[in-house]
C-alpha cells in the first residue's frame, strides 16, 4: 500500500557530491529540503579516487567555497596531503589538489547533512517521478510518496548502472552498491532525452604488498594552502604519495588480452571520458608512448588500502593481476578491490537552461554526472547552482546565472547547456579564455559578493572578506606611493634576484612588476610593510605583474557581456528569420539561447548567423 510521507519544498535525488551541495544550498536558503540516497553509509562517497581538486578542478572547489558551498571545508578537514599543481607555470593555471581520507570525508559530509535544520535525510531509492499540477510526486521502492515543489536529479553513476570486469557484467552501482533501476522509465515518460556514458576506476591494493624502495617519493607542499577561504587553522601533510611507471611488459600483457576487454569487445555501449582513459585505452591511443605514469596514493589514515591513479581498467581480474605485477614496486602486489568500468544513464544537457532547470519541465533540475559531466568537483559546482536556483525559484526571486567570465562554474555550465557534450565533460583551464582573471586565488573576490546577495555567505564571513579586500587596496596604494631611493642594500637585493640595479628612485609597485622580484626579496628594504594576509600578498603580486594582460582580458569580457545583454525572446521563431542557415535554425530552435552571446557560442551558429540575429532583434551592427 502506498504511504504518503509528506511534502517538502525541494527534493534531491542522490547524495553524492552534487546532491550534497544542492541539498545544503536549498536548505540554507530557507527551503524545506529532503535528500534521498540508496545507502546512507555512502553519502559523499569517493568511488573514483580519494582526492579533491587538480588542474582546473581546484579552481572549482575554491569557487564553490567562495559562493558558500561545503566541499572546500570538507576537503581541508579531511586532508592527508596537499600539493599546488603547475607551480612552474603562470598563476592562471595554479591548482590545488589534495589527497583525502575518503571514509572520514564521507562521515563529515553525512553529519553536515544531518545537522542542517531544514534538511531531512532519507535512505530510499526513488523509482518514480511524476508531474502533479505545479508539484512533483516522488515514489520510493518501499512505496513511500513525497510531494515536492522542485526536484533536483543528482543520480551520479547509479541510474541503470552496470558494472563491467572482463566478460562479467551485472547491474550495480559504484563500490558494490545497488544500481538505481526504477527511475529511468519515469524520466523517459517525461520526455527527457537520455544516453549512456561510461567511467571507470583502478584497482585498490594492499599497502604492505608494495615495494616502496623502488618508487619515487612525492611529498606534499609546505606550507599547505587550504581550499576554503574560511580555514584558519594551520594544515599539515600527514601522508606520502609515490610514483611508478608502466613498461613494455605491461603494454604486452594488455595488448595480448585486448580482445577480452569489454571496451574493445563491444560490450560497453557508453561513451567514456576522453581525458581520463583506461590504461588499455591509453596503450592503444598512445601506441608510441613507452610508459605511463602511475601515482600510488593512500585511501585514508586508518586503512592500508592504496589507490593506483592512472590504471583505470575493465580488463578481466586475471589480466589486471598480470599487468600490475609487471610494474616496478607492484611485482607482488595484492589486489583488494579489482578495477571496473561502470555504465550509466545521463541526460543531454542541451535540454537545460543555464539555471540547470529543464527548459520544458519547470521545477525539475539536473546536476552532476546526470548532466553529462565527470568529476566530484564538476558535480559539486552544478549541485550548488541547482540548489540555489531551486530555492530562488520557490521564493520567487531572480535566478542565479553565472557567465563564463565570472567563474569556471559559469564556463562549465555554459559549455554543457550551450555546446552539449559527446563524452563525459571534464573541466580544464584551457576551456576558459579568461583564465588569467578567473584564477583560484581571487575566487572570493569574484564570487563571495554573489554568495552574499544570494544568502549563503553570513555576516561574519563577509566581514572577513571585506577586511581582506580593504587590506589589498590599501597595500596597492602603499606600494604605489612609496618611492625607494637607490642604495647599496636595494641594489644588492635586486642583483641577488637576477635583475638590474637602479640609479634613480623607484616605486615599490614598479619593482614588484619585475618578473624576478617578489615580496620576500624586498623585505629588507620595505621597512614600512604592514603585516599582510598571505592571500593578499599573492593577489597583489599577480595583479601587478600581469596588469597589462589582465586589462586586455577585461576588455574582452566587457565585449562578451555586451552581447550577453542582448536578450533573445523565449518564443522567437528562428525558422521565420530570413538569412539564417538551416543548421543555425535547427540548433537555435532546440537550445533556445537566452542572449545573442549564448547563441554565438552554439556549435553550428556562424558569425554571419549572429549578425542576422542582431538585425532581426532590432540591433545595429554587432
Amino acid at each position: 500500500m502506498i504511504f504518503f510521507a509528506g511534502k517538502t519544498d525541494v527534493a534531491v535525488i542522490g547524495a553524492g557530491h552534487a546532491g550534497i551541495e544542492a541539498a545544503l544550498a536549498a536548505a540554507r536558503l530557507g527551503c524545506g529540503t529532503r535528500i534521498f540516497t540508496i545507502n546512507l553509509d555512502c553519502v559523499g562517497n569517493m568511488p573514483c579516487n580519494p582526492s579533491i581538486g587538480g588542474t582546473a578542478k581546484g579552481h572549482l572547489v575554491r569557487e564553490i567555497d567562495a559562493l558558500g558551498g561545503e566541499m572546500g571545508k570538507a576537503a581541508d578537514a579531511n586532508m592527508l596531503q596537499s600539493r599546488m599543481l603547475n607551480r612552474g607555470k603562470g598563476p592562471a593555471v595554479h591548482s590545488l589538489r589534495a589527497q583525502i581520507d575518503r571514509r572520514a570525508y564521507a562521515g563529515y559530509m553525512k553529519q553536515v547533512l544531518e545537522k542542517e535544520p531544514r534538511l531531512a535525510v532519507s535512505q530510499g531509492e526513488v523509482v518514480s517521478l511524476e508531474r502533479q499540477g505545479d508539484s512533483w510526486l516522488l515514489t520510493t521502492r518501499l512505496e513511500e510518496q513525497y510531494e515536492a515543489r522542485a526536484v533536483i536529479l543528482a543520480t551520479g553513476t547509479f541510474l541503470r548502472g552496470k558494472i563491467f570486469v572482463g566478460d562479467v557484467s551485472f547491474d550495480g552501482g559504484p563500490d558494490g552498491m545497488f544500481a538505481a533501476t526504477g527511475l529511468t522509465d519515469s524520466l523517459l515518460r517525461l520526455g527527457i532525452s537520455l544516453r549512456r556514458f561510461k567511467t571507470g576506476t583502478p584497482a585498490r591494493v594492499l599497502r604492505s604488498s608494495i615495494d616502496f624502495s623502488t618508487l619515487e617519493e612525492q611529498p606534499g607542499d609546505e606550507p599547505v594552502v587550504p581550499f576554503s577561504f574560511e580555514t584558519e587553522e594551520e594544515l599539515h601533510n600527514t601522508a606520502l604519495c609515490h610514483i611508478t611507471w608502466t613498461n613494455d611488459k605491461t603494454k604486452k600483457v594488455i595488448l595480448d588480452n585486448l580482445h577480452r576487454s569489454p571496451l574493445y569487445g563491444g560490450k560497453i555501449e557508453g561513451v567514456g571520458p576522453r581525458y581520463c582513459p583506461s590504461i588499455e585505452d591509453k596503450i592503444v591511443r598512445f601506441a608510441d608512448k613507452e610508459r605511463h605514469q602511475v601515482f600510488i596514493e593512500p585511501c585514508g589514515a586508518h586503512t592500508d588500502e592504496m589507490y593506483l591513479q592512472g590504471l583505470s581498467s575493465s580488463l578481466p581480474v586475471d589480466v589486471q593481476h598480470a599487468f600490475l605485477h609487471t610494474i616496478p614496486g607492484l611485482e607482488a602486489v595484492q589486489v583488494m578491490r579489482p578495477a571496473y568500468a561502470i555504465e550509466y544513464d545521463c541526460c543531454d544537457p542541451l535540454q537545460l537552461d543555464s539555471t540547470l532547470e529543464f527548459l520544458d519541465l519547470p521545477g525539475l533540475y539536473g546536476a552532476g554526472q546526470f548532466n553529462g559531466s565527470s568529476g566530484y568537483e564538476e558535480a559539486a559546482a552544478q549541485g550548488l547552482l541547482s540548489g540555489i536556483n531551486a530555492a530562488l525559484n520557490i521564493q520567487g526571486r531572480p535566478a542565479l546565472r553565472l557567465d563564463s567570465a565570472s567563474s569556471y562554474i559559469g564556463t562549465l555550465i555554459d559549455d554543457l547547456v550551450t555546446k552539449g557534450c559527446q563524452d563525459p565533460y571534464r573541466m580544464m583551464t584551457s576551456r576558459s579564455e579568461y583564465r588569467l582573471i578567473l584564477r583560484q586565488d581571487n575566487a572570493d573576490e569574484r564570487l563571495t559578493p554573489i554568495g552574499r546577495d544570494v544568502g549563503l555567505v553570513d555576516d561574519e564571513r563577509y566581514r572577513h572578506f571585506t577586511a581582506r579586500q580593504q587590506q589589498k587596496q590599501e597595500e596597492l596604494k602603499r606600494l604605489h606611493d612609496i618611492i625607494l631611493p637607490p642604495s647599496e642594500e636595494l641594489n644588492a637585493a635586486l642583483i641577488a634576484c637576477g635583475t638590474t640595479p637602479v640609479q634613480t628612485g623607484v616605486r615599490l609597485d614598479d619593482l614588484l612588476r619585475r618578473p624576478q622580484v617578489d615580496y620576500a626579496a624586498l623585505a629588507a628594504v620595505d621597512i614600512t610593510r604592514p603585516a599582510l594576509d598571505p592571500l593578499v600578498i599573492e593577489q597583489v603580486e599577480i595583479e601587478l605583474k600581469y596588469e597589462g594582460y589582465i586589462r586586455r582580458q577585461q576588455a574582452m569580457i566587457d565585449e562578451m557581456r555586451r552581447l550577453e545583454n542582448r536578450v533573445l525572446p523565449d518564443d522567437m521563431d528562428y525558422y521565420a528569420i530570413t538569412g539564417l542557415r538551416k543548421e543555425a535554425q535547427e540548433k537555435l530552435s532546440r537550445i533556445r539561447p537566452r542572449s545573442i552571446g549564448q547563441a554565438s557560442r552554439i556549435s553550428g551558429v556562424s558569425p554571419a548567423d549572429v549578425s542576422v540575429l542582431i538585425l532581426a532583434t532590432g540591433g545595429g551592427k554587432p
